[in-house]
This record gives C-alpha cells, structure tokens and sequence, in this order.
C-alpha cells in the first residue's frame, strides 16, 4: 500500500497544472465549455427549437434561452424519463439523480449523461483528491482504505424499456467509479447501496471496524450516525482506536459548522482533517483548495457553464443573469448552470457568494427559498404548509403563524425539528396534531421520510403552542411590522427560534409538546 500510496499521490499532483490553467484563464475556459455544449447539442430537440446553430456568443445564448426552474424543465425531464432520447442531450441518458425539493412533485429527477458522470462528477472527485494532495504532500490517505457513504438506486419504472435507473447521486457515481478507485474504497457497493439505511449503518460498521480507513467522504449526517454506531459496536470511546490512520473527512450537502463538535469528540485529534466539497445531484461545482480555508474553488473546466443571478433579480420572471466575468466579491447570487446532461440554463436554487475572483472562490450562501436542511432532508416551505394545514384540518386546529428550525445533532442526543406555532384555535389534541404533522411531511418529502425512518437521524418533532401576539411582539421587536414584512417559515438556522423561545421564556415558560 504505500508504493501505491506513492503512485496515486504522484498522479493526483499532476493535475494541479490544469487546475492552474482554468484559474489563470476562467473566462476563456468558460467560453469554451459553452460553444462545446452549444455545438453538442445543436441536433436535439432543445437545440433545434431554440436554433443553437444560430448562438456566436453568450449574449446571443441569454437573449435566446431563458432561465428555467426544474418545473419548466419537467416535460423534458418526463420524457426522457420515460425512455425517450435525444431530447436535452444526444447522448443516452441512463441515468438520473433524485432528489427532493420540487414544487410540482415528491421528487425530482436530475438527468445524468455519460459525459456529466466521467467529466463533471468523477473528475471531480479525482481533483478534490489531487487539491487535497497538493496541499499535504506527505499524506498517507492511499495507504489505507476510503469509506464511501452512499445512497441506493433502482430501475427506472417510468421507463417502458427498463434500461435506465435513478438514485442518490452518489449511488450513480458508485456504480461508475473506474477499477482505481473502487479498488481503494471500503465497503463493497453490495452494502453501500443497500436501501434500508438502519440495516445498511449496521452492516457498513460490521464490515469496515476491522478495516485500515485513511479517508472518509460522505454527509455528516450519515457519517455521525455510523461513527457513533462503529464506536457502540467495539466499545471505544474515540474513533482513532478503531482507525489509527484516519486522516480526513471529506463531507459536502449540509453545513458543516453545526456538527464540528460533535466530529471533535468522536475524532479527538487536532492531525484530522475536514476538507469542504460542493457536489449537488446536478453536478460537482466546488472544492475546497486551501488548508486554511474553506472557501471553494469554483471548478471551471466539468462541461457547466456558470450563470448568476444578483439577489435583487431573484423572483422576476426574465431575470437579469450574469456570467463570470461580471461577478463581484461580496455580492449574493442565484447560481444557474448549463451542463453535458442537458439542464439549460438552469436556476439550482442554491445562493453563492464570491469570496474572491482571483481565482474564482465562492462560499454557499443560501438556497433561493427558506427551508431547512440541516440533515439532507431538504424540507421546503410548501412541505411545511401542506403538513400543518392537513394537522390543522383533522384536529380542527386554525393558526395564526409559525416557524421552524433544525434541533442539530449533539453527542447523545438525535437530530430532529422545532416547531414554534401561535393557535387562533389549539387542537383539540397535541399528540395527533404532531403526528399527523410529521406523518404528512413523511409523505410530501422523500428526503425528510427517509430521515425519519426508524427514528435514525430525525426524531418526531417537538412543537412549542405559544400565546396569540407572539409572532406581533416579535416582528414589532426586529422593527418588521407591515405588510411587506413576513414571518419566516423555515430556517437552517435556530436565530429566529431561538429569538423567539428567550423573548417568550421572558414573559412565561412555555412546555414544548412532542411525541
């Protein structure tokens, strides 16, 4: 293992020259990723309907084809789910990464081409092992074993022909990783794939306790939970004594902040490392390249093709986008892409800001919408309504107003929601108001379902009733009285639960009521 360490180590530095390439000349390169996708994709149906062959530039490209939601997209995305091709991309699709999130369904579906795989999604992950390289050149992270926490997959029922399959992003990249990096990843894609995650967890820590883990890549979620489980399980108190070499945990999909502690005492070493990844079911984008920083690299060379929206344009229906070469640092934006799969000029919904443009580094700064997704369950304020109106219409409850927020996971306890609801008229039962609460956001939102299976990272919410003028007094205290003025539904942050909670604690306590 450690020629091979020496060998990979040696390949991943060898990258870094082309990293430096598309850093020196970011607007070059991203002119030519799309004239490439432009040419590409000229015969499609896409292509055809907006006369691709008649676009020279990027102002012909914006003047042409709008910004579209995933709700725009879906008669496309439909189609091609339902086995017909040439559509968006020439390429087959094979593929699609589902996630949730949509206003129009329970899921979406991400298509996911051949070239998105092996030149957005894989290459990726090779730089964010080569930028990791570059900055410790002494690692030993090939010595041992990488653990791979994935999700799961299944045939496409949509499709007629069954020849095509969706699932978590990373289960589709696992089930394309070339024979080098399947070689140096534990588990075996029998159980990382498996789909029931109580019996996967057990499974995972059973097979990899006995085995040299250098590297971990996975969501912090999901990890803690195994981590907790592997240390249960052989009776440790710190996740060292199981993996002596363990070196860095390479997480992406949820902030990390909330959970560094919780990483600390299970991996009480000041030598680990945490190395920040922005990869999205739609792409991998970003890569953390500096060890005293957690900005991200904007990767410019993966066939996606980076549009912005400035935050005062967010909402109107012919958004004003720009591309790289007008962003400025500081500033909030909608990010929008165009990539080898066929998504067109494409509003993902998350906010970015420019941290620098010399190279081009972004943090993420938010999603487009309030929601909470502080466990990868991506709830979203249309969940949050269907959910508490349904409660409110079987216990004959009517509300005033409410807010949510994550419970963040602690060493000993489970992750879960906090709900803050002002009653015109309260339930004539609590317990059935949350259950039917929880019950329905398990049915609109496959991500917070899956959380929530067998109580393993998201327990029932609890749900604090508050007197009437609650919700008044606290607008009226941050000077937000008026019209325009409105309650946040959904926050990945506790600032305005926890705003809330002390100003009411002040007056009277109030119980919180739970399952």
């Amino acid at each position: 293992m450690q020629i091979l360490n020496s060998i990979l180590t040696w390949v991943m530095k060898k990258r870094i020259h082309q990293i430096e390439l598309f850093i020196k000349y970011p607007h070059e390169v991203q002119d030519e990723v799309l004239k490439k996708l432009l040419a590409t994709a000229r015969y499609t149906e896409f292509g055809q309907e907006y006369s691709f062959e008649d676009l020279v530039n990027y102002e012909d490209f914006k003047k042409r084809i709008p910004v579209h939601t995933y709700e725009q997209l879906f008669p496309y995305i439909d189609r091609l789910m339902r086995g017909e091709q040439n559509v968006l991309w020439p390429s087959e699709i094979k593929w699609f990464a589902k996630s949730s999130g949509t206003t129009n369904a329970r899921s979406k579906f991400i298509p996911v081409s051949l070239e998105a795989i092996e030149e957005c999604h894989l290459k990726g992950g090779k730089d964010l092992l080569s930028l990791y390289v570059n900055n410790y050149p002494e690692t030993k992270i090939f010595g041992g074993k990488g653990l791979g926490v994935g999700g799961s997959y299944q045939v496409n029922e949509f499709d007629p022909t069954s020849s095509s399959h969706y699932g978590d992003v990373s289960a589709v990249i696992m089930q394309n990783l070339p024979p080098w990096a399947e070689f140096i990843r534990t588990p075996s894609l029998e159980v990382a794939l498996m789909n029931n995650w109580e019996e996967k967890i057990d499974k995972i820590a059973a097979d990899t306790a006995k085995v040299n883990v250098a590297h971990i890549a996975g969501v912090p979620t999901w990890t803690v939970l195994l981590l907790q489980r592997i240390l249960e399980t052989e009776k440790k108190s710190s996740i060292l004594e199981v993996w002596p070499n363990l070196e860095v945990f390479f997480h992406g999909a949820v902030a990390f902040a909330p959970y560094r502690g919780l990483f600390k005492s299970l991996i009480p070493s000041d030598q680990m490392n945490y190395w920040e990844t922005y990869n999205a079911s739609e792409g991998f984008f970003g890569i953390q390249d500096q060890k005293d920083s957690e900005d991200l690299l904007l990767m410019l060379d993966y066939g996606v093709y980076y549009e912005f929206i400035p935050i005062d344009e967010i909402g109107k229906e012919y958004p004003n986008a720009i591309n790289l070469s007008e962003v400025e640092v500081g500033k909030n934006y909608a990010m929008v892409i165009t990539t080898n799969a066929g998504l067109w000029r494409y509003n993902i919904g998350d906010t970015v800001k420019f941290t620098s443009i010399s190279p081009h580094r972004i943090k993420i700064s938010g999603r487009t919408k309030h929601f909470i997704n502080a466990f990868g369950e991506e709830v979203i304020i249309e969940n949050a309504e269907t959910a508490i109106t349904r409660a409110c219409e079987i216990t004959g409850a009517i509300i005033d107003n409410f807010t949510a927020a994550p419970i963040y996971l602690q060493k000993s306890k489970r992750g879960g929601h906090e709900w803050i609801v002002e009653f015109k008229k309260k339930p004539g039962n609590m317990p059935d108001f949350i259950r039917i609460l929880d019950e329905t956001l398990r049915k609109v939102n496959s991500d917070y379902d899956a959380k929530r299976a067998h109580d393993l990272a998201l327990v029932a919410p609890t749900v604090h009733c508050v007197e009437e003028g609650t919700f008044y007094n606290w607008m009226k205290k941050r000077g937000k009285l008026g019209g325009q003025n409105k309650v946040p539904r959904l926050n990945n942050s506790r600032e305005y639960v926890e705003e809330i909670l002390a100003m009411i604690q002040d007056r009277s306590p109030v119980k919180p009521l739970s399952i």
